[in-house]
């Protein structure tokens, strides 16, 4: 175990970006064995080598930024996300676009038709909960 820790050290490991490439690689495997596909094997395979380039590199700041560039990227899609998953979790409200600027409003479930105002805008407008 010590040796682990001695040959690890300074070198960069795992990020978001290597577990996003290692999804990828196993998606391409498997759709290339499926499909019998050398070009698909080929690249699946080319993306276990970045990971493992990536994993052991010693040249952490390239690593960081490259990681930062594709946070950057994907940051959006997974908020968006992380949001849905939420809203479908929560039993107790329900959530309304406010009709004149697009916020999202919150209100509890389960209170009929009532009136909603959004506190961005002002405008008020009637939905049933």
């Amino acid at each position: 175990m010590n040796f682990i820790q001695r040959f690890m050290y300074g070198r960069y490991g795992m990020d978001q970006l290597n577990i996003a490439l290692l999804l990828v690689y196993l998606v391409l495997y498997l759709i290339s064995g499926l499909f019998r596909s050398h070009t698909l094997r080929l690249l699946s395979f080319l993306c276990l080598i970045t990971v493992t380039v990536r994993f052991f590199s010693r040249r952490a700041d390239q690593r960081r930024e490259e990681n930062a560039r594709f946070l950057n990227a994907v940051g959006p899609l997974l908020r968006r996300y992380n949001v849905n998953k939420s809203r479908r979790q929560d039993k107790d409200h329900s959530y309304f676009k406010c009709p004149n600027c697009g916020q999202q409003l919150r209100v509890p479930k389960g209170k009929g038709k009532i009136s909603i105002t959004c506190r961005s805008c002002g405008a008020s407008f009637e939905e049933k909960t």
